[in-house]
């Protein structure tokens, strides 16, 4: 079960908040009694503001101190004080949460000082590294990828960086704290547009099975004792031991499919189908016991995609994440791909976690089929392709990332060697699926089109 802090359970307010006054020798001695304060800060009697927008050391949950902003506030009548919404510098937002005033320092943070040290997300501001070690552009692509850090504006083009000031300003600031679904309370990550008398929620409570949304306990209790789901709506086209996929029409099950969504929102940053669901296949993953199908994820799908895309969204729910159901479900999509003789890849952008577990899967199919490959003829990307249904975008990004590939007359080129597959497959970088998906235990045919053909994208 994932771990949930104490957090408010009361509306929100933007009144604003008090800082006490402690000169900088408290906070001296606050760092000397290593972070923990000396009761000056948290139980003075007169406080004054702090100023949103403006940074300070906040106090996490391992006890590390990291740069914050201060993005919003709200008062929490329970515990008759207010509580802050803050953003770690460098960090990804789905770490954004609402604290308290003791974890955060009496003094404003200089943000000059985070330019003469470098921006790694596993930093603490105050056991800061002086060691000036230079690393590759991979070894950084990947340390950001693994941490979650995220590309400035600047680092961005004009474009992107645009449309993610503008995606942000929308989805700012996250109230819904937790939700409870089946025997999992789970703290979210980002903000959902859930209903205003909903989305103001620092708790809601959802069925596991048919997914309807509820703010008191009470009404979630009478609701389970009434509902007659114990599955998803659709059709079950999958079953393996304990685990069923279900397909579901977004068209058919409108109202099933869009609280799903919102549900997805709460831990995908970039997601943005909430409500029209209609041009959209949905699979659901379960885990199956007497009780009924437990929902573990899903990954929707356009029924018609110009751009190539055999998934829309994809999501593990955090209990059930690290334990092989992200793959599966990739694996799951691109063997429909497979069935309907179509190349395909995932809409792009990929989450942080998207992003790593496409990666690993690519890599591990790839290397299977280069170590296994006895052919007379030379393996090209197209070859690949068609054997995998990964795109070749996908393929070359993935083989240039493992320095497996190079670009000679125009084209790419597979430049590899038996010893160099095999380094590889050792390396810890090389994850071998924990579940794969039995073709046996698929019941699912294609869906009609008019001339398919193998997508070049």
């Amino acid at each position: 079960m994932a771990e949930s802090e104490q957090r408010t359970k009361d509306g929100c307010n933007t009144t604003p908040s008090k800082e006490t006054m402690v000169k900088q020798e408290k906070r001296d001695s606050t760092l000397t009694n290593g972070g923990k304060g000396s009761g000056d800060d948290a139980d003075s009697l007169e406080e004054l503001p702090l100023d949103i927008g403006e940074h300070y050391l906040v106090r996490r949950s391992d006890d590390s101190w990291h740069p914050a902003e201060i993005i919003q506030t709200r008062y929490n009548e329970n515990e008759s004080h207010y509580e802050y919404y803050i953003h770690y510098d460098g960090h990804n937002r789905r770490l954004d949460e609402w604290v308290p005033r003791d974890r955060i320092m009496s003094s404003r943070f200089d943000m000059s000082e985070i330019e003469r040290h470098d921006r790694n997300s596993g930093t603490d501001l105050l056991a800061l590294d002086s060691s000036d070690r230079k690393i590759t552009r991979n070894q950084k692509r990947r340390h950001d990828e693994i941490n979650h850090v995220q590309k400035t504006y600047a680092e961005m083009d004009p474009t992107t960086a645009a449309l993610e000031k503008e995606h942000e300003a929308i989805t700012k600031v996250k109230y819904i704290d937790r939700v409870q679904i089946g025997k999992y309370e789970i703290d979210t990550w980002y903000f959902s547009p859930y209903p205003e008398e909903y989305g103001k929620q620092p708790k809601l409570w959802i069925c596991e099975y048919c997914l309807k949304y509820m703010r008191l306990e009470k009404t979630y209790r009478y609701h389970m004792s009434e509902c007659t789901h114990r599955q998803p709506v659709g059709k079950e086209i999958y079953r393996k031991g304990t685990l069923s996929i279900w397909e579901v029409d977004g068209r058919e099950h409108k109202i099933y499919c869009q609280n799903l969504c919102l549900l997805a929102k709460l831990f995908l940053d970039h997601k943005t189908l909430y409500f029209d669901v209609e041009p959209f296949l949905f699979y659901i993953l379960c885990e199956v016991d007497k009780h009924g199908a437990h929902l573990v994820g899903y990954f929707s799908k356009e029924k018609d995609s110009q751009d190539g895309n055999n998934v829309a969204c994809i999501l593990t729910l955090p209990p059930f994440q690290r334990q092989g159901y992200g793959k599966l479900l990739i694996a799951f999509s691109y063997e429909l791909s497979r069935i309907e003789q179509t190349v395909g890849s995932p809409e792009k952008p990929l989450s942080d976690l998207g992003k790593l577990s496409y990666r690993s899967y690519w890599s591990w199919i790839l290397l299977e089929i280069l170590r296994d490959f006895r052919g007379g003829t030379t393996l090209g990307i197209k070859d690949l392709s068609q054997m995998t249904s990964i795109s070749q975008t996908d393929i070359i990004s993935t083989l240039q990332s493992m320095n497996m590939v190079k670009y000679w007359k125009g084209q790419h080129v597979i430049c590899v060697t038996p010893k160099l597959v095999e380094e590889h497959i050792k390396s810890s970088q090389y994850k071998r699926p924990r579940l794969t998906v039995d073709n046996s235990a698929l019941r699912w045919g294609a869906p009609p089109r008019k001339n398919v053909k193998l997508s070049k994208k």
